[in-house]
């Protein structure tokens, strides 16, 4: 990778994109990395080193693999990424109030919404633009979530045909995900959805999408989700900062919803089309209820 290239990515994005690729004892210390980013911007090499149980010269190694120098580059540009931004304010955690169940439903109600709201205050629309273009610009688009992620991967999915209708897959919706491994080909979009604890069908979806050569689009709650190691595009949604009882999905749909959007502007006047197709073929179905207007008394 090019000097250039390292300077304009994050470290932990480029780590992330190479770690299918490293050897197995530098990914183990990538995994570390990515795991202890506030150890690894303040402490020694030889501390990190002791802390991992590994060789000070491993870190030296996972950095020219990567593209620095050596680890005082990648150290200084993991302190650089860790500086907050101007425009971006420290949000602390929201949570509901104590007390019995039955008293705390609105403020739970009221924690769950905010915090919600926040989330989506957080989120970066660039990597999303840039996932849309990559979702454009392939031949054919895979669509995969699992348990709870299903909902957000039908969403996407069925946005998605409405204008791309031969183009889009749901992986799995026809029987074992599995099957439709084998249809995955170099150049293909795959798109997969997940966050903590991450089902075993995501990774394999990863996985299989990595080996037929595909781009890999994954919406997921943090950099080190095993799903999203060697992903291309990847677009954080907060999961665990919800105050409620199960992790908030609110911005995995948001991002979901955008990227569907995304799509559909950068299909121009052909993506038009087959919608206004899309609608037409709806209502000669009289798929909708009709509006309070055209019902008679």
């Amino acid at each position: 990778m090019s000097k250039h290239a390292v300077a304009l990515q994050p470290p932990l994005d480029l780590l992330r994109q190479a770690m299918p690729d490293l050897p197995p004892r530098l990914r183990e210390v990538g995994r570390f990395l990515s795991g202890h980013e506030f150890d690894a911007a303040t402490r020694s090499m030889r501390g990190l080193a002791a802390a991992a149980g590994v060789n000070p010269a491993s870190f030296t190694r996972l950095a020219q693999a990567l593209g620095y120098r050596g680890w005082d580059e990648l150290r200084d540009a993991l302190i650089e990424a860790r500086r907050p931004g101007t425009d971006a304010p420290f949000s602390g955690r929201l949570r509901a109030a104590t007390g019995e169940p039955a008293q705390d439903s609105a403020a739970i109600a009221t924690a769950l919404i905010g915090s919600d709201t926040a989330g989506l205050s957080r989120v970066a629309t660039a990597p999303i633009a840039a996932a849309a273009a990559a979702l454009h610009a392939a031949p054919r688009a895979w669509i995969a979530g699992f348990r709870s992620c299903r909902a957000v991967a039908e969403l996407l999915h069925y946005q998605l045909r409405l204008f791309r209708p031969d183009v889009v897959h749901l992986v799995g919706s026809a029987g074992p995900e599995d099957l439709d491994f084998g249809a995955f080909r170099a150049g293909h979009a795959v798109v997969v959805v997940g966050f903590a604890p991450y089902s075993r069908a995501s990774v394999m979806t990863v996985r299989a999408a990595r080996t037929a050569g595909c781009r890999i689009i994954a919406i997921a709650d943090t950099p080190q989700a095993p799903m999203a190691e060697g992903a291309d595009h990847l677009l954080l949604f907060e999961a665990a900062s919800s105050p409620g009882f199960f992790p908030s999905l609110t911005g995995a749909v948001a991002q979901a919803q955008a990227l569907a959007a995304g799509s559909f502007v950068l299909g121009g006047k052909g993506a038009l089309l087959r919608l206004r197709q899309t609608e037409a073929r709806l209502a000669a179905h009289s798929q909708y209820v009709p509006g309070p207007e055209s019902i008679e008394p």
